[in-house]
């Protein structure tokens, strides 16, 4: 027999929000937060939360979710992964943050460079904008240029030189030197670099355009193979933001997935499962350039990162796990796209499976889908309305299953609400 399903309510949720937003600006501030806009309406989320294991987490309610966001990606292979956390607690037991670092950081250099196909070093930090950050500032430095190429859409940190003049505390002069060019219009990047002959430092792109509000698009074929070959010949870095998509396509890195090599390229989410560890890898002509910087953090070094990392990709290896992710998401997509077709809706799924986007192509103006969104999350499918979502290891078919019968119900609860459609 089907498990029920109930509608979540969330009255501890609100309570301990409303103890945050006395001491906490925002309450729960940035993309977790209900301030940025992608919890609507807000009644229907929890704020809060109070464990997780596997594909699930539980708020502060005991509502149950199966959770395709991940925690935005770090969770790539369960949470509370036993293998993982053991390799942590073990190292926390003899040392994490030292005067010296810990042979751990090497052992993990090493395992990154071994792994990732383009790299022949690797910097470790804890989060993906400070190694897009790093890969910019090596960039510079190698080339004695100011100029930073982007694609529309981007998102690659929180840096002031990843944002737009009109945010606020940006000033002009942060993003003075920001180019900016439509994702897969090779004869627009070329014309910039034209344009700005001997002054553009790198290219940084994620592998696949994944951004928010919009739907996602993979590479046009041959594009990365001409842009690679448009950097080498005018000296500029080609930088990749693997932050989100790394280890999900490739073991040996996206570019690797799509056929070209970066001189630069940036890891966080997957890593570590979930303990903070980032790491820019690069290659060799790099190597002088980024030993230039003045460049760290007081924990940038800790050795429990470096060892839940070494058990993490080990294990995303012996899995191998971007072929599970692929499956998976396959499936999830499939099944919830087959869900809309069943109930009058058209759900249109992009990207790549293992970091797919949904979007409800009935309504242009997005409010059918984000009202689809919240009766998913109100049943304990904890997807998001404008984000790509993420594939993790411990996803069952169970998981799955339950998720195609909360998605009916879901539609069929937005179709009631919209007679007026049908």
């Amino acid at each position: 027999m089907a498990k029920k399903i109930k509608i979540n309510t969330y009255e501890k949720s609100r309570e301990w929000f409303n103890r945050a937003t006395q001491v906490i600006p925002s309450g729960v501030y940035g993309h977790l937060g209900p301030a940025e806009g992608n919890f609507i309406p807000v009644t229907s989320w929890p704020l809060l939360g109070n464990s997780a294991k596997g594909s699930r987490f539980w708020d502060v309610d005991g509502n149950e979710f199966i959770d395709y966001m991940c925690a935005y990606g770090p969770n790539i292979l369960g949470y509370c992964d036993e293998d993982v956390d053991a390799a942590a607690i073990e190292q926390a037991k003899i040392g994490n943050c030292t005067t010296t670092p810990s042979y751990k950081m090497v052992e993990l250099a090493e395992l990154m460079v071994d792994t990732v196909a383009s790299a022949d070093w690797a910097f470790f930090a804890k989060n993906g904008n400070d190694v897009t950050q790093a890969a910019i500032m090596c960039a510079r430095a190698a080339t004695r240029r100011k100029k930073i190429i982007f694609v529309n859409g981007f998102y690659h940190g929180v840096s002031m030189w990843t944002q737009k003049v009109d945010y606020p505390g940006v000033l002009p002069e942060d993003v003075a030197n920001n180019l900016y060019v439509a994702w897969n219009d090779f004869e627009a990047l070329e014309k910039l670099i034209d344009e700005n002959d001997g002054e553009v430092a790198a290219f940084i792109a994620t592998p696949y355009m994944h951004g928010n509000y919009l739907d996602n698009s993979l590479p046009a074929d041959g594009y990365w193979q001409k842009v690679r070959k448009l950097c080498t010949e005018k000296g500029i870095v080609l930088i990749v933001d693997d932050v989100r998509c790394g280890f999900r396509l490739d073991i040996a890195g996206s570019d690797h997935y799509y056929g070209f090599e970066a001189d630069l390229i940036c890891f966080c989410k997957a890593i570590a499962n979930g303990w903070n560890v980032s790491c820019l890898c690069g290659k060799d002509s790099l190597k002088s350039a980024m030993s230039s910087l003045s460049y760290t953090g007081s924990y940038w070094m800790s050795a429990v990162p470096f060892a839940a990392g070494i058990a993490c990709i080990n294990k995303l290896k012996a899995l191998d796990a971007p072929a599970m992710f692929r499956e998976k998401g396959l499936k999830v997509t499939e099944g919830l796209c087959a869900a809309a077709a069943n109930n009058g809706f058209n759900l249109l799924a992009t990207g790549e499976p293992a970091l797919f986007y949904l979007r409800i192509t009935n309504d242009d103006s997005l409010f059918l889908h984000q009202e689809w969104i919240s009766e998913m999350v109100r049943r304990g499918i904890f997807l998001a309305g404008h984000h790509n979502h993420f594939i993790n290891a411990a996803l069952t078919d169970e998981d799955i299953n339950r998720t195609m019968e909360v998605a009916d119900v879901a539609f069929k609860a937005v179709r009631d609400n919209h007679p007026e459609l049908f």
